[in-house]
Parts: structure tokens; sequence; C-alpha cells
């Protein structure tokens, strides 16, 4: 799944998070909180962090959707939490926030990005006072990300760029880890739903990346996308 936002904020590394002794947002009034997680374990973990603070509501699962503020905590960006994040980019009254346990790519980072997430933070890194920071920077409209997971999406994106303005000049970098399993395993005549079970990845994210391996590169199927990359030493 790919999502894009014509309107995402512009990022600053993680040093831009406001850092007043007593922070508050623009507005004046406490920042109203919905709470996503992966597991009830996680969502205790931070509910009980925020729940302490003056500036924060908390608002019930019932009303999530009024919330200025939506948390997503999560272990990594699959499938299910991008559906998350793409659904709450669709409400207009709320910004995104991430905090996660890693990002296996930059190709995953970049997911997230376009998927509506403003802010982001390590789950290693998600004490009381960094939650708090975190949830006032989405509410005045910052966005944030630390500053090694910045210069990862900038050289990602500059990677991607690279291959859009030459794509017939093919080296390793022009596939991603991904795009180069997933190949392989079409090389090795596994279907779709076959190549989605292999993976762990849905069906139609199989059917995506390699939509977007053939269009980048400029070829007509698998086929010959599997021919090319083996010609080239990709796979």
């Amino acid at each position: 799944m790919r999502c894009a936002d014509n309107n995402s904020p512009t990022l600053t590394s993680g040093t831009g998070i406001p850092r007043p002794s007593v922070p508050s947002p623009r507005t004046g009034r406490r920042v109203t909180v919905a709470v996503y997680a992966s597991d009830p374990i996680l969502r205790v973990g931070v509910v009980h962090q925020l729940r302490q603070r003056p500036e924060i509501e908390l608002v019930p699962e019932a009303d999530a959707d009024t919330a200025q503020v939506s948390l997503v905590t999560v272990d990594s960006v699959d499938d299910e939490t991008a559906a998350l994040l793409y659904r709450l980019r669709h409400n207009a009254g709320t910004r995104t926030g991430l905090v996660v346990g890693t990002f296996a790519s930059g190709d995953a980072l970049q997911r997230a990005i376009e998927c509506g997430v403003s802010a982001v933070l390590r789950r290693a890194e998600a004490d009381q006072d960094r939650l708090l920071r975190l949830v006032l920077a989405i509410a005045n409209g910052e966005g944030v990300l630390p500053g090694d997971l910045l210069a990862k999406l900038l050289d990602h994106m500059g990677s991607l760029q690279r291959s859009a303005l030459d794509p017939r000049s093919v080296s390793l970098s022009t596939l991603t880890s991904r795009e180069a399993d997933m190949l392989r395993l079409v090389s090795e005549g596994l279907d779709t739903a076959e190549i989605a079970r292999k993976t762990s990845y849905s069906e139609r994210t199989v059917k995506n990346v390699l939509h977007e391996v053939i269009t980048r590169l400029q070829l007509r199927n698998r086929t010959h996308a599997v021919g090319y990359a083996l010609r080239n030493g990709l796979i």
C-alpha cells in the first residue's frame, strides 16, 4: 500500500522538538489525544505516561476520531499499521504521530511519511517527557524526525530520484531488498499468493511492489522484469 499526501509537514530532526519546562500547545488548551497500539500492553504504557500530564486530555476509543492528535505505537510499519495510518490521514481533524520500535528500511520510513505521519519517536526513547514533547509538537503543526532517521529518509528519497531521472541506469541500489526478494521468487515460478505467504506481505503489497519495479524500469511485465534483473545482476 502506498499513501501520498501533498500537505505533508516540513520535517526537522529530533532536536527541533520544543523543550520548554512546562510545554503548552499554541491554542493554550489541553491537547486531545487518541492512542492506538499494536497490542494492549503497548497502549497501556503510553496511556499511563500521558495520563499524568495536565497538558493532555486522553479521549476514549469511542471518540478517537475527534482527537487533535492520534498517537500510533507499533513494533514496525506493516500492512495493518499502514492501513490505520491511511485511515487517519483522511481525518482532517487529527494529526498523526508514530512511536515505533524499528524501521526495517528507508522504504518503510517513507511509507509512514506518505501515510500522513508528521512526527516519529523511537519506542526505546519514549519516556514521559519525550512523549509529551512529541504530542505538543504534532499539535503545533510541526514535523519531527530523529536526526538519523531524517538522514535515512533523505538518502532514500535521493536514491529514488536518481532512479527516476535515469531509470535505465541499473545498479544494485535501484532495487530495494524487498523488491529483489520478490523478483527472485517470481523467477522461481511463484505466483502472487505464494510470494505473499513467503514474505508475510499482503497480496496487494506484492502486486504494488512488482508493479512499481516494472513501471520504474519501463518494462512490460513480470517476466521482462525478472529477465532484466538477471541480466544486470540484481538478483
